[in-house]
């Protein structure tokens, strides 16, 4: 079968042109200028073609491969549908695969017409065959808006499934301690002289208070002890006026005032 470049049927979105019925092309028979001819064995080309010409050309014939796909696969699908004993029989005689056919004619029930997309390939729809309707139209969209490859759209999908898998930690409530600038930087100087960091010697200060007041209540991570809170304790007792007799944890809890906490 001979057939010029450009002038093939495609899925949809092109006019569709009935199959040529006229025997083959003479191989020897040069094609006209900027004319790519196909035979059964191969191209005919032009001994001098443009690059546009050349170019175009290319696409035209991946356009035809793309659409034999679907051709193909649509081919299959009104066999099994109107010839259910003999459609087998109609593949061996046309020489096909039919493990190709079969996964063609599956990707074909899973797109009708009216939902294929003549921007992206017959492996585009294939990728997204096993997926609901819904997601097959999302990720059409994306892959057509954004030009994908096949392989950029695997990947897309891939990145988003393991995105879905990763567990998700529960993100902790966000509280800020309103607290006047001198104190805050006063709080900062206490730490630095102790050696202690500074939100470790606030959450160890804050612990202690915190079980002095619940006493038997605390949990035991709130009892815990931490590296240098006798120090720590003394000095934020003293920062605060407290006497030092004051500062054991019965003492520090009398001194203590609600603070103000902004969610």
């Amino acid at each position: 079968m001979t057939r010029q470049a450009g002038q093939s049927a495609r899925s949809n979105g092109g006019p569709a042109t009935a199959l040529p019925q006229h025997p083959p092309r003479t191989v020897g028979t040069a094609p006209r200028r900027g004319q790519v001819l196909t035979t059964r064995v191969g191209l005919q080309m032009p001994a001098m073609m443009a690059y546009d010409e050349w170019e175009r050309a290319g696409r035209q014939l991946a356009d035809v491969v793309d659409s034999s796909a679907w051709w193909l696969a649509d081919w299959l699908v009104y066999g099994k549908d109107h010839y259910t004993d003999r459609y087998q029989r109609g593949i061996r005689a046309a020489g096909l695969s039919y493990q190709t056919l079969r996964n063609y004619a599956w990707v074909s029930r899973r797109f009708d017409l009216t939902r294929r997309r003549p921007a992206l390939s017959f492996q585009h729809h294939a990728e997204l065959a096993s997926m609901p309707v819904e997601e097959q139209e999302l990720w059409l969209d994306r892959a057509e808006q954004r030009q994908w490859t096949t392989k950029q759209l695997r990947g897309a999908i891939r990145a988003a499934r393991q995105s879905e898998q990763q567990p998700r930690t529960p993100a902790e409530p966000n509280r800020h301690l309103q607290v006047p600038g001198s104190r805050f930087q006063w709080w900062h100087k206490a730490a630095e002289q102790l050696g202690v960091d500074f939100e470790q010697w606030v959450t160890t200060t804050l612990d202690s208070a915190a079980a002095s007041a619940l006493k038997d209540l605390g949990t035991p991570t709130q009892r815990a002890e931490v590296p240098g809170l006798g120090r720590v304790k003394v000095l934020a007792a003293s920062a605060a006026g407290v006497p030092e007799e004051h500062t054991r944890p019965e003492g520090l809890a009398e001194r203590i005032r609600p603070a103000a906490i902004s969610a």
